[in-house]
């Protein structure tokens, strides 16, 4: 899966912040970008070159391990909490949103 940023490295910080385990990748005449492995998915994080290739559409989804923790971190990182922590079936649950707009749901599996 490949999202579009505007500022590389102030998106690469904050996935960071949320564990993702990303590398620095260049591959021939292509753009310089990172990528993580998330257990045979793979997330890439690319330089946005122009409004046209927006992705903040995109809605991705992480297994956290504390989720007051990852909140605590995104406040810090520039991104926003959209829905704080909330219990459901599948444990709790908010809502947040990166530096670029991509809305992304943490769990804390039970």
């Amino acid at each position: 899966m490949v999202i579009r940023v505007a500022d590389l490295e102030q998106s690469v910080r904050f996935y960071q912040f949320l564990g993702l385990p990303l590398v620095k990748e260049h591959h021939g005449g292509g753009l310089e970008h990172y990528s993580a492995d998330l257990q045979g998915t793979i997330l890439e994080l690319y330089p946005r070159r122009s409004e046209s290739e927006q992705t903040s559409r995109v809605r991705l989804g992480f297994s956290v391990d504390s989720l007051d923790e990852a909140l605590s971190s995104i406040q810090k990182s520039g991104g926003h909490i959209i829905s704080g922590a909330k219990d459901s079936p599948w444990g709790r649950r908010a809502l947040i949103e990166d530096v670029d707009g991509h809305r992304i749901e943490l769990v804390e599996e039970r």
